[in-house]
This record gives structure tokens, C-alpha cells and sequence, in this order.
């Protein structure tokens, strides 16, 4: 009530705005498109690289079978994911969800697993990015001998950079490079002619069955996940989609859709043209592809798919790693100061600057295998809180007492099966990386003691729960 002996000049809340600064937000540009070129421009390289490590675990058929279960893990993450952040539109992903959901100590570990998982992967990237050009000039004889790490430094920091310039040009960017690689694939698959099995492609010989038995199945589960590790990034760009309830469901679900075929055919390409013993340690495995089909113009097309496929990539990884690290700096999970976002470029700058050097540091330092390793163990992680909160959301705001955007069926048969799958390749990663294992869990132990002795006291829970939700159902 206004004091009428007191009277409020009608110039004051005009001055108390104008003293008060205001706050500069990420922008609200991107459509499905951009959401499907982030969420599969991150992916895509898997089918260029790195899946092919699940062969030399366990063979070709081994590595088909990781393929199928993996995309089971990855369809059950698309749909969770779409439900959870088509209602939970904000900069982080599965960092608001769990910040939202279960409390702040889960937020401050997802937050970690993410910018762990994309910041590994972007430096994987990197350094396939500098093999595939050094190996492809030696091919062409261009050039003398290369140093391979300038390109990897390259690499990490021109796209840093392209972040740092606004999230529209970057995704636009993504999109269409992301288009090309994919088409690559395709293209790749016509060229091999599989209409007439034994012409170009000799499966009948090549495909020797299981060398390890039934262990290696589960051994290729690890490597397995390569193929669509990062789809869940997709919810990264939820503070900066037009349409959060609409885009990041159709942009997801259609961008796993995507992964699962340009997984089955890579396969189908890699296990037809190498042997397995070849296959299961290649680098850069459908260029090597491509050059055996003996056409120089395909080559060369896979050349630039596979360069594509690690920028859009690596492009995609810095956008997601960035947010995850601005949204824990903005509720002070991590120092506020990261929180910044550019007064012109609206870009959350200090995140993206920040990882430069760490990312080049393990570029030109990791094998290519462990910094794999690295993202898929964040990434599972990660997994495994999100099929608990999902049960969690449903019992505290169950169907109709908020408006969702998607609602995945069938629930709760994806979370428990997300957690079995998730298990599983825990084991698989044991048997082979398991000091690897041991060495990240203790890590997210003492970050998260950390937190709770340090960084907790911070936390001011009531400015970060910012959906619009009804009370809790038994609060």
C-alpha cells in the first residue's frame, strides 16, 4: 500500500530502474535445426573414430552387438532427456535438471561429469584432427613430415574463439559441416556398392565371429558408447532455443534417430572393407575406407567428412562444456566470476577462455584411447543420475500437475533399463581401464568434499530453483 502522506514521485521508479544493471542474458535465436547440428555435430565423429576400438575388444560381431545395446542406452538418454528439459529450460542441462530435482550436491557432480565428458571429448577431436591431416598429406605427398600438435592447438583454439563470437554463427557453422559429414557416410556406403555383396565389400571372409567369445561383447560395450556419446548435449542450448518445448525434443529425437543409422552403416562399411586385427586399432577408420576403395575423389570426400566431423565436434563440445561451466558459476557452485556472459556477443566468454589451455594441455599429452576413456566414464556417470532423477521428477510433479513439452513412454522401463545398460558398461570399462576407473571415481570424491566443505556455503538454493512448479507432491 502506497503511504498517502508520503506520497511516491512518479520519476522514482523510473530512477531506481535505471539504477539497477541490468542483466545481460544468453540469447534466445536457435530453432530445431541448430539443436539437431549440436546434439549429432557432437556425435558424428564417433562414426569417423573411436567406435572401432570396440572391435579389437571383442571382433566385428562383438562390436555390432555394443552398437545395438549402446544405441538402446542412448535412445533411453534422447527420450528422458527430452522430457525433463523440454520442462527445465535452462543453461546447463543435466546440471539444472539435477540442480531442480534432487539437491545441490548431485548438481555440482553432473556439472562436473558434463564439462569432464565434453571437454575429453573435444580434446579426442583435436587430436584426430591433427592425425587425419598428417596422414593425409603423407598420403597425397604434399608436404614434408608435419607437427601434428600445431594443428591439434590449432584446432582448439579457432573454434574457441568461433564460441566466444556468438552461439548462432557457431551452431549455424555446425549444421552445415555436420550435414556434409553425414552425407560422407552416405556416399561411402553407395560407393561400396552393398546391392552386390563380395564386389567391394568381403564380410563373408572378414567377419570371423566372436575371436574373445561371449566376454567380448561386453568388453566392446566400452567403446561401444562412442558412437553416440554427446547426444545428450543437445539440452546445453536450452536457455538459447526459441521454443525450448518443442525444439529440444524434435531437435534430440530426431538427432538419435540420425545416429542410430550412420552407426549401422559405418559398421556395415568398416567390417566389410579391413580386417578386424586392422579395424580394431585404426585411427581415423572411414578415411581408411575410403582410400580403399581405390578412388581418389573419394578419398578426398572422406578426407573433408572426417575433418568435419571433428570440428563440428569439438565445435559443439566447447558451446556445451562452456554453459555447463557458466551455469555452475552464475549459482556459485564454482566462482561467480565464470557466471560473466559478453555485453555484446552475449557468449558466457570466461567459461569458454577458461578450458583453452587445459583442453591443449591434454591434446598434445593423452593417447587418444584414455582421453576416450576419460568422456565416456563422465558421461556414464552422468547417465546414471539422470535415470534416477527422471524417477524422482515423476514422483515429485507427476503427469498433469506441469505442462511438459514431451513425455517419454513407458516409463519407469527406460530409467531402470538406462541404469542396466549403464552397469554394464561400468564393468566393461573395468576390465579394461580399470585403474583409469578407480583414478575418476576418487577424483569426483574429493571434488565432491570439496564442494561440501568449501563451495557449498555459497549456494543460495532459493535464487537457483527458478521454475514456475506447483510444491512438490508430499511437501
Amino acid at each position: 500500500m502506497v503511504d498517502v502522506a508520503h506520497p511516491v514521485s512518479p520519476a522514482a521508479p523510473a530512477a531506481a530502474a535505471s539504477a539497477t544493471p541490468a542483466r545481460v542474458a544468453l540469447k534466445r535465436v536457435l530453432g530445431p535445426a541448430h539443436v539437431w547440428g549440436l546434439g549429432v555435430g557432437i556425435v558424428l565423429v564417433g562414426e569417423f573414430m573411436g567406435w572401432n576400438f570396440a572391435v579389437g575388444k571383442g571382433g566385428a560381431i562383438a562390436a555390432l552387438t555394443a552398437c545395438w545395446l549402446a544405441g538402446i542406452l542412448y535412445t533411453c538418454v534422447a527420450m528422458i532427456d527430452s522430457e525433463v528439459t523440454s520442462t527445465v529450460a535452462a543453461a546447463g542441462g543435466q546440471y539444472a535438471q539435477a540442480k531442480h530435482i534432487i539437491g545441490p550436491l548431485a548438481a555440482f557432480n553432473v556439472g562436473l561429469y558434463l564439462v569432464m565428458a565434453y571437454t575429453m571429448l573435444e580434446v579426442s577431436n583435436a587430436i584426430v584432427t591433427g592425425d587425419l591431416i598428417e596422414a593425409f598429406t603423407h598420403n597425397m605427398g604434399l608436404v614434408g613430415e608435419l607437427d601434428k600438435r600445431a594443428f591439434m592447438v590449432l584446432t582448439i583454439v579457432f573454434l574457441a574463439w568461433l564460441n566466444y563470437r556468438g552461439v548462432l554463427a557457431t551452431l549455424t557453422v555446425n549444421y552445415v559441416i555436420t550435414a556434409i559429414a553425414f552425407s560422407a557416410i552416405l556416399v561411402l556406403f553407395v560407393a561400396i556398392r552393398p546391392w552386390a555383396p563380395g564386389e567391394v565389400t568381403k564380410h563373408a571372409e572378414l567377419l570371423t565371429g566372436l575371436p574373445y567369445g561371449g566376454l567380448g561383447i561386453l568388453a566392446a560395450m566400452h567403446f561401444g558408447l562412442w558412437y553416440y556419446l554427446g547426444i545428450e548435449g543437445t539440452t546445453q542450448a536450452a536457455e538459447e532455443v526459441r521454443s525450448p518445448a518443442r525444439s529440444l525434443p524434435l531437435g534430440t529425437l530426431t538427432g538419435i534417430m540420425t545416429l542410430l543409422i550412420a552407426a549401422t552403416l559405418t559398421w556395415y562399411v568398416g567390417a566389410g572393407l579391413m580386417p578386424w586385427e586392422y579395424l580394431g586399432q585404426a585411427i581415423t577408420p572411414l578415411y581408411d575406407a575410403g582410400r580403399l576403395t581405390g578412388s581418389a575423389p573419394l578419398e578426398v570426400f572422406l578426407f573433408v567428412g572426417t575433418l568435419f566431423a571433428t570440428l563440428a565436434s569439438a565445435n559443439g563440445c566447447i558451446n556445451d562444456a562452456s554453459r555447463a561451466w557458466f551455469a555452475m558459476g552464475r549459482d556459485r557452485y564454482m566462482p561467480v566470476w565464470f557466471g560473466g556472459v559478453h555485453p555484446k556477443y552475449r557468449t558466457p566468454f570466461r567459461s569458454i577462455v577458461f578450458f583453452v589451455p587445459i583442453a591443449i594441455l591434454f591434446a598434445v599429452s593423452t593417447p587418444l584411447d584414455q582421453t576416450i576413456t576419460f568422456s565416456i566414464l563422465s558421461g556414464l556417470l552422468g547417465y546414471t543420475i539422470m535415470a534416477i532423477a527422471v524417477i524422482i521428477f515423476r514422483r515429485k510433479w507427476p503427469l498433469g500437475s506441469i505442462t511438459r513439452g514431451y513425455i517419454h513412454p513407458l516409463h519407469p522401463l527406460p530409467a531402470i533399463l538406462l541404469v542396466t545398460l549403464c552397469a554394464v558398461t561400468y564393468f566393461a570399462v573395468f576390465l579394461g581401464y580399470g585403474t583409469q576407473l578407480l583414478a575418476m571415481m576418487s577424483f569426483y570424491i574429493l571434488a565432491s568434499a570439496w564442494f561440501v566443505l568449501h563451495r557449498y556455503k555459497y549456494c543460495r538454493r532459493g535464487e537457483q530453483f527458478t521454475m514456475p512448479w506447483p510444491k512438490p507432491r508430499g511437501y
